[in-house]
């Protein structure tokens, strides 16, 4: 191969070096890091923070008090309704006479999030985080174990691919948690909004509440899922370990 085209040897050294890093690294996440991580989401998915019963007890304040009532007068005439009907259709208006209030400022301040979930939030991101980054760092080991392409023998080759295959689907799931965070913030932030605007309205501060127990429960699934990707991964390799390092065991040397 080395005929067919030429590397430069200082940097062939420093790529053979950068391999061996990453061969050692994914080894010791296989048979330590990911047990120890298994057991650890495990142990936290029985602490009082991710178990609470009553999820009255994640309920947030919202602090937008609710204005006087405006007294709109009746219009008893006939004709004069009528006239009054048109004035607002003239003037752009919709079927509804409420249009909501403006808001300018949130009377007491910046509107805080939900405390209790946002602490929790803060301690599950980085174990999302974690391992996707762990998961790319497996997946590039076993994909540089996969040797150059051959006619037959290629049952421990197609075992890498089934590897590789997993570890990806891992990342995208891990991945996808990130983006339900945020679509929880977005989706509250809108809700908020609402209530601001229309503060009589008693459904949408009950959709926040809703909203606010939906997260709790997800975040306890996520937690639950990331211990079972860890536990997935870990028994999934170890399984094929030696298929994965030895894909063809008659012809080692066909390895790169």
């Amino acid at each position: 191969m080395s005929s067919l085209l030429k590397v430069d040897n200082e940097i062939k050294t420093k790529v053979d070096a950068f391999r061996e890093r990453i061969t050692a690294e994914a080894e010791d996440l296989v048979a330590n890091f990911f047990p120890k991580k298994l057991l650890e989401l495990d142990h936290f998915l029985k602490d009082p923070i991710i178990n609470i019963t009553e999820l009255k007890e994640i309920h947030s304040e919202i602090n937008l008090t609710v204005p006087d009532p405006i007294l709109i007068p009746k219009l008893h005439d006939g004709l004069e309704a009528q006239n009054a009907k048109k004035r607002k259709l003239d003037d752009g208006g919709g079927d509804d006479m409420v249009t909501g209030t403006k808001v300018f400022v949130m009377p007491g301040g910046m509107m805080k999030s939900n405390a209790n979930l946002v602490d929790l939030i803060e301690k599950v991101k980085p174990e999302i985080r974690t391992l996707i980054e762990k998961c790319n760092t497996v997946k590039m080991w076993v994909q540089l174990l996969i040797p150059r392409i051959e006619d037959g023998n290629n049952f421990g080759v197609s075992i890498q691919e089934e590897t590789v295959a997993e570890l990806r689907t891992v990342e995208g799931e891990a991945a996808s948690y990130l983006d339900q965070i945020s679509r929880y913030y977005i989706t509250r932030a809108k809700l908020v909004s609402k209530i601001a605007k229309y503060p009589h309205v008693e459904d949408y501060r009950r959709t926040v509440t809703e909203i606010d127990e939906k997260e709790y429960i997800s975040l306890k699934i996520i937690v639950s899922e990331l211990r079972n990707q860890y536990v997935t991964l870990h028994d999934m390799i170890l399984k094929n370990i030696e298929k994965i390092k030895r894909p063809r065991s008659s012809n080692a040397d066909a390895l790169y």
